[in-house]
């Protein structure tokens, strides 16, 4: 995988939730807060973004917002009310009102993120992202979004098989979307909007990314992309926010904890694999980075796929 997609990998745990609702008159419901990250999209009609700070966010049909970090915030018919005065939405969604003309339909929902192994790119983003629908911007969200309209409103056959993809491929192309915004709005400021195409920095973390289990010094890094160790780690830094070798060891353990939730491979397996000599040396830095030793850390998210199915 490269290096987008490694970062989306990491922390998705599970289907994203959601429910669509249709909405008229006067209405407002307060979502989160929520361990994953929460979305809505305008299938059809406006409505009011009440966010956790600033002012409210006219939506429009087709725009969609997405609120990385899961926190507290509200859709309402009028850009007059509070969070704190809203209803919280039930779990099965807000329910549908009668349709009459000019209402809200919306889809909401949420990705569940496992934050003990947050990718430092997720960090960066800020607590709402919204895209409205330009017309030309974002082309693969657009229809990604329209994909889902035809299929939610229409009630096509297979739906049910259809929207879950279509979810996963609409969290790809929501941050897709904020980095082009980012690197539209502010240019080549740093950080991992520029770091993923830097022609130095990005083929270093390909490197990274592909081959973790690799004994990697800054020396070789840097002679992989042309520079010497002290450029290329100044570089690297500047943009990534992170050391060269601790993002290895970063990007080690968290591969590590991917394979442990996700696979049954042995503890001696997933340490040779992401680079570690031993299930003792393994443990131990797992331990520094998470708080929690491997083994526990596998039960215990066992136990939280097993709460959500």
């Amino acid at each position: 995988m490269d290096v987008f997609s490694d970062v989306i990998a990491t922390v998705r745990a599970g289907r994203a939730k959601f429910t669509r609702s249709r909405l008229s008159g006067r209405w407002g419901y307060a979502f989160g807060p929520y361990p994953g990250a929460g979305f809505h999209v305008v299938l059809e009609g406006t409505c009011w973004l009440i966010p956790p700070s600033g002012a409210p966010v006219a939506l429009g049909a087709g725009d969609v917002v997405f609120l990385p970090h899961g926190a507290v915030h509200g859709l309402s018919d009028s850009p007059d009310r509070t969070v704190a005065e809203l209803p919280l939405a039930p779990e099965a969604g807000p329910p549908d009102h009668e349709p009459t003309p000019g209402q809200a339909h919306l889809l909401c929902g949420a990705y569940r993120l496992d934050r003990g192994q947050a990718h430092p790119f997720l960090r960066t983003l800020p607590e709402v992202v919204h895209l409205p629908a330009r017309l030309g911007d974002h082309s693969a969200l657009r229809s990604a979004v329209d994909l889902l309209g035809a299929d939610l409103i229409e009630a096509r056959p297979g739906a049910a098989a259809a929207v879950p993809a279509l979810m996963d491929l609409l969290l790809v192309y929501l941050l897709r979307a904020w980095l082009d915004e980012e690197s539209a709005r502010h240019g080549p400021r740093g950080g991992w909007c520029v770091a993923l195409t830097d022609p130095v920095v990005a083929t270093a973390l390909q490197h990274i990314h592909r081959s973790p289990a690799h004994p990697w010094t800054v020396q070789e890094l840097g002679a992989e992309v042309g520079l010497s160790k002290t450029a290329f780690a100044r570089r690297f830094t500047s943009l990534v926010g992170q050391a060269p070798m601790a993002y290895l060891t970063w990007w080690r353990l968290s591969t590590g904890a991917r394979m442990l939730r996700d696979g049954q491979a042995p503890l001696a397996a997933i340490a040779r694999t992401v680079g570690y000599t031993s299930e003792f040396a393994f443990s131990n830095a797992f331990k520094r980075e998470f708080g929690t030793a491997p083994g526990k850390f596998r039960r215990e998210q066992r136990d939280v796929a097993a709460s959500v199915r």
